[in-house]
């Protein structure tokens, strides 16, 4: 699968942030609640909030901050987002960097027939109904809210492999009915469909099931990484990490309390 690391580094060619912030080589950052501020040195970036995402390729290179605003950190409060780290076939790796700001209001919003579920299509297709994210390698990437008891079966690329995490709640994946809770993630194996169900009881905090579905048509390429770099070939891995040391991949502008130096 091209994509679907979720919080494992597995990630973007040549990205990299400066001395002092922590190294985030991500391509999608999705929030559920709360805000997210995002600086990058090829001029993307900006505020993301309630069921926005940021989608940024590295491509040939860049430097890149985030952090909640400065608002946020000051007053204190909620949080709560999601990272998704898609690699690059080779052709791609040093294409120029792209920023994408999608706005939750722009996703592709489609509901089961008896109106349990909510899906929102944020990349790639379900059923002939396309998100506005664009990518270099088929994938899909739906966030689904699923009321206590309700049951999806989505088509599915069989080309494709397919995963689940959940953000929130408890349920049940596949046709097997395997349990899964909130922060676990679940693979499913080849098919032409996936499976979803939401548990009848719900945590007093969660009222809902919700989960991230991934899917993506394997790459099958050679990959070396090392930190924040991922590359095809040791002597690419080197080459980055050279260009990154000779201020190649740019500077990024301090911005909403945010600096090269870190917060």
């Amino acid at each position: 699968m091209p994509a679907v690391t979720v919080d494992n580094p597995l990630t973007l060619p040549r990205v990299t942030v400066p001395s002092g912030a922590a190294p985030r080589p991500v391509l999608a950052v999705t929030t559920i609640d709360g805000a997210f501020d995002h600086q990058d040195s090829h001029g993307g970036g900006g505020s993301i909030t309630n069921g926005d995402t940021q989608w940024m390729t590295a491509g040939s290179g860049l430097l890149h901050i985030e952090a909640p605003p400065e608002q946020l950190v000051v007053s204190g409060g909620l949080f709560h987002g999601l990272q998704l780290w898609v690699n690059l076939p080779a052709k791609d790796k040093m294409m120029p960097p792209r920023y994408q700001d999608i706005r939750a209001g722009s996703v592709q919003l489609l509901t089961s027939p008896d109106g349990g579920a909510l899906l929102r299509v944020i990349a790639g297709e379900l059923d002939g109904h396309r998100g506005p994210g664009i990518t270099h390698t088929p994938i899909t990437m739906i966030h689904a809210t699923l009321a206590p008891g309700a049951e999806v079966t989505l088509p599915w690329r069989e080309e494709f492999n397919g995963l689940a995490y959940v953000l929130a709640g408890r349920g049940f994946v596949g046709t097997e009915r395997r349990p899964v809770h909130l922060g676990q993630a679940a693979v499913f194996g080849s098919g032409s469909s996936l499976t979803v169900r939401a548990d009848d009881r719900q945590d007093s905090h969660t009222p809902d099931l919700e989960v991230v579905l991934l899917g993506g048509q394997p790459i099958r390429e050679p990959m070396a990484h090392y930190g924040p770099f991922v590359m095809n070939t040791r002597e690419e891995l080197v080459q980055a990490f050279e260009d990154f040391k000779k201020g190649r991949l740019g500077t990024i502008p301090a911005v909403h309390g945010m600096s090269e130096g870190g917060l």
